[in-house]
């Protein structure tokens, strides 16, 4: 019921978009400009100060009245006189021919209407090229999580036939369930017949395990793996295209300049402690001198004086 409605609501705008021809959009801009160079809600009419029933000549002689007002050469140095000037004339004409005034005076009556087809909105904004690829990467995502939705459903259905498949290959038509565990094979092509000894005919099927409720698929090594609705991948969010992007930039640029930053740590420690060691953290028989653990970590021999710690200097 509600895909009829919405069908029916888009047929309705395919239709008015339909019955809209060019001069009607030429009749859109004029509204759309004239409210908002002579103000919100001037019609054509109140712009000449004349009734929507005024004759040929009333909207004529009205015309000539304002142009004379609005004429360039008495306006010096207002930019936008002319436009004003040439939509004048443009009004004019529409109002002094019958038909196009006629066009008029359904949308005067019954108002402009707000929706007026793609082509009319993208006349006024062209989208960059930002936009265009923010419109893109929202667009695509949702297609592909749509897509992971319709694959999830498809897979759960799929699971659910298979699991009905072994258990009733395991358990018979009626479906009776029998303890202990139970080896059969069913078709990975859906239901078909069956022989004697309750074994698919004629095509392609893989080993399973009935345990009580429980499914699972038999591999040659002889390992079972369970067959249920956790197996089927869920959609999510973060498993479309952009998103997955942006996480593995993340992580990628957190991992370099993680390593980078625990590299000076690692150093000040080693700075920061004497390389003397005792018998106890060595090896061997006897105490380690200072130079002999220096040597193993191939570092240069210190001494202390006055609690600071210096270079030794070697005695020529």
């Amino acid at each position: 019921m509600r895909a009829s409605f919405f069908f029916l609501f888009i047929l309705s705008l395919v239709m008015m978009v339909l019955a809209w021809d060019k001069e009607d959009y030429e009749i859109f801009d004029l509204v759309s400009a004239i409210e908002t160079s002579e103000g919100k809600g001037t019609t054509f009419y109140s712009w000449l100060d004349v009734p929507s029933t005024a004759t040929t000549s009333e909207i004529a002689k009205a015309y000539r009245k304002l142009s004379m007002q609005l004429h360039p050469d008495k306006n010096p140095g207002n930019k936008k006189i002319a436009e004003r000037f040439a939509r004048l004339g443009v009004v004019s004409a529409i109002l002094r021919n019958a038909a196009s005034r006629t066009r008029y005076d359904f949308f005067y009556k019954n108002g402009v209407p707000k929706w007026r087809g793609t082509g009319y909105y993208y006349s006024r904004f062209r989208p960059g090229l930002t936009f265009v690829l923010v419109f893109l990467i929202i667009l695509s995502s949702s297609v592909q999580y749509f897509i992971q939705r319709f694959n999830y459903q498809r897979d759960l259905k799929r699971i659910e036939e298979v699991i009905r498949e072994a258990r009733s290959a395991a358990w018979g038509p009626k479906m009776i369930p029998v303890e202990g565990q139970r080896k059969v094979k069913v078709n990975l092509g859906g239901r078909q017949r069956y022989d004697e000894d309750g074994y698919p005919i004629g095509s392609k099927s893989i080993e399973m395990v009935v345990s009580g409720d429980a499914v699972y698929i038999l591999e040659a090594d002889g390992n079972m793996h369970p067959v249920d609705s956790s197996t089927v991948v869920s959609p999510r969010i973060g498993r479309t295209w952009f998103i997955a992007l942006v996480l593995s930039m993340y992580h990628s640029a957190l991992n370099k300049y993680g390593k980078a930053d625990a590299q000076p740590v690692e150093e000040s420690m080693d700075d920061g402690y004497d390389t003397s060691t005792t018998s106890s953290e060595h090896t061997g028989s006897g105490t380690a001198t200072p130079q002999e653990g220096v040597i193993a970590n191939k570092r240069k021999p210190t001494t202390k004086a006055g609690g600071q710690r210096r270079k030794a200097v070697r005695k020529r």
